[in-house]
């Protein structure tokens, strides 16, 4: 079985950070969302994946390499414009031949790994198999219609859902789904839509599978489920202190990564605190991820992603909710506004009144 991970697409619900990064790299607990599944995809025993590409290749490429720190064997699959999840599988048929494949969205975030899903789909064979999970707000997804853990029908964004069972990132195809793509026609959007193609397997008598989620599961493409994501994540993280801590306390689960220095700071996990940081009389508070080389001075950030390389100096009232792209410069001046929320994108500079 191969995979093919979906690393294309412009992120223009987490601009202005994608206007300068990736938005399948962004961190998460300071780690890139991409980076998650392909440590679920080798965790799998899957070692051949392709990655489709898009405008920011090199970018995702200088990040990922050859595969090697996962075990995995990467190739590239260029996509020359975004047209539909069905238009990349088209894309990746030179790449996957008749060869079962994992599909698997680059800026999704499933906890529970793949590994049942390829046991389940080796074990029964079906044509299909696709990951559902309960979500409150179905109409804003693409849903299933069940019959036992036979799929029967798909709808996108339907106004009224026939369940609560929304598609996740996660799919498992054998090469049927090839002619399902070529089938169906570009949807109102202008893009081929794999909830199309998975329907005309449906409608061929191809036999699609379903199962639910065990764990939980967060689509990053926007701030609050990025951060909800971050939340998420941190809460499984296990404690570490790498770095030196002067008059400073920590409470609960708190990582923090070598060459960091702690000057007369509080830090109240779950949280983590990169390598080659300083910070001087912060406080930090609860699901806030700080990325390396980051400077921090009498500040206090709380449920909120800062990337590698940023300064937060003498800011009056605490960040809360927020993303700080990289080499982001934020310092008070001299009046204080009442709250903060920010998303700033790479190599910015504010200064805030105190």
């Amino acid at each position: 079985m191969k995979a093919l991970i979906l690393a294309g697409g412009k992120g223009t619900r987490l601009r202005p950070i994608t206007f300068s990064m990736a938005k399948q790299l962004v961190p998460v607990a300071n780690k890139p969302v991409l980076f998650y599944g392909l440590e679920a995809i080798a965790e799998a025993g899957i070692r051949e994946v392709g990655i489709i590409v898009g405008d920011t290749a090199s970018e995702i490429q200088h990040a990922v390499g050859d595969g090697s720190r996962w075990g995995v064997q990467v190739t590239y699959i260029p996509q020359p414009e975004p047209l539909g999840l069905a238009h990349a599988v088209l894309t990746a048929e030179p790449y996957l031949g008749t060869t079962p494949f994992v599909m698997y969205l680059g800026d999704n975030l499933v906890t529970s790994g793949v590994r049942p899903l390829v046991e389940a789909f080796q074990a029964h064979k079906p044509n299909a198999l696709i990951l559902l999970a309960e979500v409150p707000n179905p109409q804003e997804f693409g849903v299933a219609q069940l019959q036992g853990e036979r799929v029967v029908r798909l709808v996108e964004k339907p106004k009224d859902p026939p369940s609560n069972l929304a598609l996740v990132g996660v799919y498992l195809f054998d090469h049927h789904i090839f002619e399902a793509a070529r089938a169906i026609k570009p949807s109102w959007r202008g893009e081929l839509e794999i909830t199309d193609a998975i329907q005309y397997l449906i409608d061929q008598g191809y036999t699609v599978e379903s199962r639910q989620i065990s764990g939980w599961w967060k689509d990053t493409g926007n701030l609050e489920a990025l951060l909800e994501a971050n939340r998420l994540v941190l809460e499984e993280m296990p404690p570490s202190q790498h770095g030196t801590l002067v008059e400073s306390q920590l409470y609960g689960r708190v990582a923090i990564g070598e060459g960091t220095q702690l000057i007369r700071c509080t830090v109240r996990g779950p949280a983590i605190i990169g390598h080659n940081c300083h910070l001087e009389d912060c406080y930090i508070g609860p699901f806030t991820s700080i990325g390396d080389g980051t400077v921090l001075k009498q500040c206090e950030i709380e449920y909120s992603i800062v990337l590698e390389g940023s300064r937060v100096e003498e800011i009056g009232t605490r960040i809360e909710g927020s993303l700080l792209g990289k080499n982001v410069s934020v310092r008070g001046v001299a009046r204080r506004p009442r709250t903060l929320r920010l998303m700033l994108g790479d190599s910015s500079s504010v200064e805030i009144p105190t």
